[in-house]
């Protein structure tokens, strides 16, 4: 039953990176300033490139969480490459933060005055508050692996 349940998670990762590679894709295509340029012209936009090489940390912390998931399922919970995992994600989790609000200010501050910018800056709020919650998750689970891992220790050398 254990080892279902981690594949079924593993299974969702994946799939929210397709879905996330998907919409990285198609998005720019239909949205904003980019509806009436040609594929080049929308594929090299400074913002789009920003958001593309900001999405890089997104898919880092997937990949360590699917590598987390796949050392529960082989029963490797107690070892440092677990925390070291919850780690990646913290710091993955943080920087796509700072990214975000990063991004948020540049529209708040530079876009066209006649745009409307409070859906894209409703979004970053959002995102952001998300990827926090991920970031202390990953924090304190980290700290509960570590001090697991410290206990399990000092038991075994008084054995």
């Amino acid at each position: 039953m254990k080892r279902f349940s981690t594949l079924f998670l593993q299974a969702v990762i994946v799939l929210i990176g397709l879905v996330a590679l998907v919409i990285l894709i198609r998005v720019p295509l239909t949205e904003g300033r980019a509806t009436n340029l040609d594929l080049i012209s929308i594929y090299s936009d400074p913002f789009i490139l920003y958001g593309y090489a900001a999405s890089i940390t997104f898919f880092v912390g997937l990949y360590n969480a699917f590598k987390l998931l796949g050392h529960i399922g082989q029963n490797k919970v107690f070892l440092p490459i677990s925390v070291k995992a919850l780690k990646n994600i913290k710091y993955c989790a943080v920087l796509f933060s700072f990214l975000i609000v990063l991004a948020g200010l540049y529209i708040k501050f530079f876009h066209d005055k006649e745009d409307d910018a409070a859906g894209f800056l409703a979004m970053c709020i959002v995102s952001t508050f998300a990827s926090i919650v991920v970031a202390t998750a990953a924090a304190i689970f980290e700290k509960l692996l570590q001090n697991a891992i410290d206990m399990k220790s000092e038991n075994d050398l008084t054995i």
